[in-house]
């Protein structure tokens, strides 16, 4: 129901709701990163720019091979003595987080090969021990580890299986906790403490193929729907000794909870989030490695949902010496920083005031501060904060250099000395910056986000408060056609999306264009509409946020139909050519708006729909909807189809056969129902294509004259 794919995120998703994990490589210095490109490594200075060869081309080729490594990513050991490069890169499910990996050593320039005797691009998540001296990953659901010295491996578990997960995890944990890699180094380098999934319980959602050989080929995915129990999983911690593993003991029935978040917090001992089902409660629990005794310190309940501390699941945010780590929550009714003493009793506010925070970005402990981003005075836009760690303040600072209004990120070195600070907006193309922190200081004032920033002079965006029949203000953008003349009559195309995954206005540059449409969208005299609904992720408030609770299908689309309403009055309106467009949960909206409201939308496109609430993954669902045994009502008023006998409008519904997200039957039972009441439709199904549709040759810029013919046709361009 969600996108994540990367081809797509600038223009889908909110950057509100974008996981802003540190995706640079910084020296130990901090005064560079590492820059992969044209099969080589670099080091770049923050602060001239400059490129300073550091692996080349022939030193990455190894010996026998007429060609370099293709290099998806490197780690430096402790001594920064050899590198880990991690190669040949392939998917597993959304991500290309396994492939091959192997040892770059810096003094004699020559490359090892980890794993070596073990399937070609079968490892995942390989790692250095915290004292250099082993390398650590996962192939084919096992644990080993290697030394890097004598190459000589060890299997650290024999259980991993198609069914039993040992160091990473199944398709849910991975689509709805951003969880994959699923092992963790001791301090003391002696032990690995492990995530196992057991996946026997869950049944196969089974996908066919039927074009790459003469009979179909059957596809299982183990896939746990709304209403079945979900995978149990538990913690335990593997001696590279004698290769045993001591299992961490939790209360209660592992199939009713999630393991969320893991890591060492000293040498003997773990500290674990583990939710119930339906992540209502969370709780903080420390393990005993030593003989798996488990005590929780810290929980919180919400009787709507609690979400994830953050989306990026490496590190716990330790301060202080280990005796306070940082912690974000919604316990006040907004989305704010707390700092939390190490046995859970003192709780302080470090983010006091009624506005959300998005994310914590760093921290610097040197200098005792925490940033986050947020943006008190307008939830569409994003900016960089810092707040004092051992005080607390009663306004967060903002960090300089951020005159501009609109989207700021950073990427913020490891101990918050340097960032990279890019900016966008609707009204700018994206630029982007060295900074040094905590003052905000441009490192090169001719390369200043200020002096580049450049105007984007071919578009005319409108930010606005829409306010419905129901008194509920709604955030809207409107993207005038070129050369708009308010005494004409033009079409509108309403893009949504709705749930609570994420957000359709943002103030960044490409939120408000539309990448599917062949042609130039504006030029053709289409109006383009963007509406924020309650539940949307946006930085407005948890009781906002949390208004669709066990009413996703209702709250959400009314609140769109009602803006759009309003919208359509505007004078220089066609109404009758209203269209809707959006992709998984923004495709399920799409069919809600059409068959509910026909008096408002006359055309609708809906690519990868949910069509019933109960076909989607439990994670999801039940966050949102509790278990559909105890709200039964609530999920056939939430499902389009319970709907689709009203369509009236000219309907286009697009689906990848193979997509192991919101799968190809959705759409099917959507066309039993349509096809029951006699409706007229059209529909195409991508073969052998995912959620993402980009598999196959020629498939995006067949689907995009797909969907601008049948746009062009039912809801005509131009000025009237």
């Amino acid at each position: 129901m969600k996108l994540l794919f990367s081809v797509f995120v600038l223009i889908f998703t909110s950057l509100h709701a974008i996981a802003q994990y540190n995706y640079l490589t910084f020296t130990s210095d901090e005064s560079g990163y590492y820059h992969i490109e044209d099969n080589a490594v670099s080091i770049v200075d923050v602060k001239t720019g400059n490129h300073k060869p550091f692996i080349s081309s022939a030193q990455l080729t190894p010996p026998g091979s007429k060609e370099p490594l293709n290099v998806r990513s490197i780690t430096l050991n402790n001594n920064n003595t050899q590198v880990l490069l991690f190669v040949n890169a392939t998917r597993v499910w959304r991500y290309e987080t396994r492939g091959d990996y192997w040892i770059y050593n810096i003094a004699d320039h020559k490359l090892k090969r980890v794993g070596k005797g073990l399937d070609d691009r079968s490892l995942l998540f390989a790692k250095f021990s915290p004292d250099g001296k082993q390398v650590a990953y996962v192939s084919n659901n096992n644990i080993y580890s290697e030394d890097v010295f004598t190459q000589q491996r060890k299997q650290l578990t024999t259980t991993g299986n198609s069914k039993i997960i040992n160091g990473t995890f199944d398709w849910a944990y991975e689509e709805e906790f951003f969880m994959r890699d699923g092992f963790r180094w001791s301090p003391d380098s002696r032990y690995i403490a492990y995530w196992q999934v057991d996946r026997r319980s869950i049944r196969d959602f089974y996908m066919v193929n039927n074009t790459d050989s003469q009979y179909s080929q059957i596809i299982p995915v183990e896939y746990p729907k709304a209403g079945f129990s979900p995978s149990p999983v538990k913690i335990g911690v593997v001696s590279l000794v004698n290769s045993v593993t001591r299992w961490m003991q939790f209360e209660g029935d592992p199939s009713q909870h999630y393991i969320t978040r893991m890591e060492w917090s000293g040498l003997n001992e773990l500290v674990v989030q583990r939710m119930d089902r339906l992540q209502q409660e969370s709780k903080l629990i420390y393990c005993n490695t030593s003989d798996g005794g488990t005590k929780t310190f810290y929980a919180e309940f919400n009787e709507q949902w609690l979400d994830l501390y953050t989306e990026d699941p490496r590190g716990w945010k330790w301060i202080n010496n280990g005796q306070d780590f940082l912690w974000i929550s919604e316990k006040d009714g907004w989305k704010s920083l707390y700092k939390i003493s190490r046995d859970g009793k003192q709780v302080t506010l470090l983010t006091p005031g009624d506005y959300d925070i998005a994310e914590l970005a760093g921290i610097d402990e040197t200098l005792g501060y925490a940033y986050v981003y947020a943006s008190p005075n307008n939830p569409v836009q994003q900016y960089l904060y810092r707040v004092k760690l051992n005080s607390v303040s009663s306004k967060p600072e903002l960090v300089r250099g951020q005159n501009l209004e609109g989207t700021h990120t950073y990427g913020i070195s490891p101990t918050g000395k340097v960032a990279l600070h890019k900016f966008s907006s609707h009204k700018y193309y994206p630029t982007e910056e060295w900074v040094k922190l905590p003052e905000g200081q441009v490192f090169q004032s001719n390369r200043s986000i200020e002096k580049n920033a450049v105007l984007n002079k071919n578009t005319q965006i409108e930010y606005m408060d829409i306010v419905t029949s129901d008194n509920v203000k709604l955030k809207a953008w409107i993207n005038y056609p070129e050369n708009f003349n308010p005494e004409k009559k033009y079409p509108i195309v309403f893009y949504v999306y709705g749930e609570p995954w994420m957000s359709t206005v943002a103030d960044a540059f490409g939120q408000h264009e539309n990448f599917l449409y062949a042609g130039d969208i504006r030029k053709d005299g289409y109006i383009q509409v963007g509406v924020d609904n309650r539940g949307s992720p946006s930085l407005n408030s948890s009781s906002w946020r949390k208004a669709i609770y066990k009413k996703i299908g209702q709250v959400n689309i009314r609140d769109m139909a009602m803006a759009a309403k309003e919208i359509v009055k505007m004078k220089f309106v066609d109404k009758e050519r209203v269209a809707v467009w959006g992709w998984s949960g923004g495709g399920t909206s799409t069919l809600h708006l059409l068959f509910r409201y026909p008096e408002i939308f006359k055309t609708g496109i809906a690519i990868a729909p949910v069509t019933r609430l109960d076909f989607y993954d439990n994670i999801y669902t039940e966050k949102y909807m509790g278990l559909p045994q105890d709200n039964q009502q609530a999920y056939i008023d939430g499902s389009v189809v319970t709907y689709a006998k009203n369509l009236q409008g000219n309907l286009l519904i697009i689906h990848g056969t193979l997509d192991d997200n919101v799968h190809y039957s959705n759409t099917e039972v959507l066309l039993n129902e349509l096809i029951k009441h006699n409706k007229v439709f059209e529909v195409m199904p991508y073969p052998n294509r995912s959620h993402s549709l980009t598999e196959g040759e020629g498939t995006f810029i067949h689907l995009r004259g797909l969907y601008t013919r049948f746009l062009n046709k039912y809801c005509k361009p131009g000025a009237l």
